[in-house]
């Protein structure tokens, strides 16, 4: 048997791999297996949100992803008889490095994370099966079944299931699946289309229901995404089936011969069902869970893999923590009390987003067809709308008020971030100067105001400080203390900073080695 790990990361898809990324920055011991032999080679999820860019940039990998990628900062939207050309990132980002919409194949962000990990020396065991768990004092027992058909058993304090919609971690961790499927089958497929204007997404509405264009670049050019009629014939998904069900939806738009869509070279086709499900519990005792082996849901929005690495985010440096003896176990307990909401609030805006785009309802077809050519010019003149909107998809509006590990001090700062909140990207760089691991006390005001020293008792290695002056997010003089996720964890007006201390010593009173 060989010696304990820390954590055990299940699962190696975008959310396990984001996760180890995260552990290998703390110098966490674990390791990440998957069952399957290789990463994905399928585009898969093709969308990477401004917050997950943001959350992913202190690893060194968002670069590399950006480089990668396609930028989207329009949307066309074809209606009956008109189209309409949305900006969708001209309003309501205004504090954030990444303003746009990345389209990169999953399989892509898999292969930069996954080179990441072994620029730092982490090996990704591909072919390696978890086959059950039990519990073993103050660690679990994983029996792994090898490439080679061995067995060996691991022990480790925590097991993160980033194992998907079947997730092995969650049925060995006893935790149900509720939820349903829709009835609806739909197609997915990578290939050319002659007669789309590059760099924009499509989005045609129809009656019948909603057709997606995604620019990808590779492997393919596109990203189609569309419903099965019900009357559509044919079994096998076939790129003539394709380009009937293109002809079908957009013919009746009284566009002339050249404006049809021609479908060639596909890469990859499928068909596939949705589901809108979710776990009951992101953690029992050591066991955790991430990405789809928490939720799943409709791909409207393009929030699964981004919500999945956002969760892993929240849980990498929170487990990391308590592992070095830094934090308390309770730190623990925060992450579903942060993450259940999200996952359940996801779930509800993809549930509607679907029934709007894809319900055979005739109230809900009659509004896709007739409704929506009227109002939507209407609504899209307003910049509000569209900034909240942003915000939501985005995922740059995501807050943790709520939570236990958001506290505001005395004098709560008028303006500005408050606890619970991202932190904005504002001045410009200030991302840039908390990337590093641990927290970050931001100090504002003017510098004569502040000791030269701020004391952080033993935890030099885990606090780092920064003097904003005035140029920082809050207006008056204020201190506040950011999460390695880049949220804000305490906040407070003036330069006492007693509460500071004992927001301190309850979620961070242990010294490192």
């Amino acid at each position: 048997m060989t010696a304990p790990l820390d954590v055990l990361v299940v699962g190696a898809g975008p959310t396990g791999l984001a996760l180890a990324t995260q552990l290998r920055a703390y110098d966490t011991p674990f390791r990440i297996v998957d069952r399957s032999l290789d990463r994905a080679r399928e585009s898969r999820a093709p969308a990477i949100q401004p917050r997950t860019l943001e959350m992913l940039a202190g690893f060194g990998v968002t670069d590399a992803l950006v480089e990668r990628g396609s930028t989207a900062v329009r949307l066309h939207l074809h209606l009956p008889r008109r189209e309409l050309r949305v900006p969708v990132f001209d309003v309501g980002c205004e504090d954030t490095p990444y303003p746009f919409l990345l389209f990169l194949p999953q399989s892509e962000t898999e292969a930069v994370l996954t080179a990441r990990l072994a620029a730092r020396d982490v090996t990704v065991e591909r072919g390696t099966e978890l086959v059950s768990t039990e519990r073993d004092g103050g660690y679990v027992s994983c029996r792994l079944r090898c490439p080679d058909g061995s067995q060996e058993t691991v022990r480790a304090r925590y097991v993160v299931g980033c194992d998907g919609a079947h997730s092995t971690v969650r049925t060995q961790a006893g935790i149900a699946f509720e939820g349903h499927a829709y009835p609806q089958t739909f197609f997915l497929a990578d290939l050319e289309v002659e007669g789309l204007e590059p760099g924009a997404a499509h989005t045609y509405m129809t009656a019948a229901g909603m057709l997606f264009f995604f620019p990808l670049g590779t492997p393919a050019t596109w990203r189609m995404i569309a419903m099965r009629p019900p009357d559509l014939r044919g079994g096998e998904v076939t790129l003539s089936l394709l380009q009937q069900l293109v002809d079908d939806w957009t013919t009746d738009r009284a566009w002339h011969d050249d404006h049809r869509l021609i479908l060639r070279d596909p890469v990859w086709m499928t068909a596939f069902r949705i589901h809108n499900r979710g776990a009951t519990h992101y953690r029992n005792g050591p066991f955790f869970l991430a990405g789809d082996a928490a939720h799943i849901h409709s791909p409207a929005g393009g929030q699964g893999m981004n919500t999945g690495i956002q969760a892993a985010l929240n849980l990498g440096w929170k487990l990391a923590h308590v592992c070095r003896g830094a934090s308390p176990e309770e730190l623990l307990e925060t992450y579903e009390a942060e993450r259940a909401p999200v996952g359940h609030a996801v779930r509800r805006l993809t549930d509607r987003a679907f029934a709007l785009g894809a319900s055979g309802n005739p109230a809900l077809r009659l509004a896709r067809s007739h409704l929506a050519p009227r109002l939507a010019p209407l609504l899209l003149r307003t910049t509000r709308p569209r900034a909240r909107l942003f915000r939501t998809v985005s995922e740059l509006g995501l807050h943790y008020r709520r939570g236990p590990a958001s506290i505001t001090g005395p004098h709560r700062p008028r303006q500005g971030p408050r606890a619970g909140d991202r932190l904005p990207d504002d001045p410009p760089g200030l991302h840039q100067h908390t990337a590093a691991p641990g927290y970050h006390l931001l100090l504002t005001g003017p510098a004569h105001l502040w000791p030269s020293a701020v004391p952080a008792g033993g935890r030099h290695d885990l606090l780092s400080v920064h003097h904003l002056g005035t140029d920082s997010p809050w207006p008056d003089v204020t201190h506040a203390l950011v999460r390695p996720d880049r949220y804000v964890g305490y906040v407070a007006g003036g330069n006492d900073l007693t509460g500071l201390r004992t927001y301190l010593e309850r979620w961070l009173p242990g010294l490192a080695p």
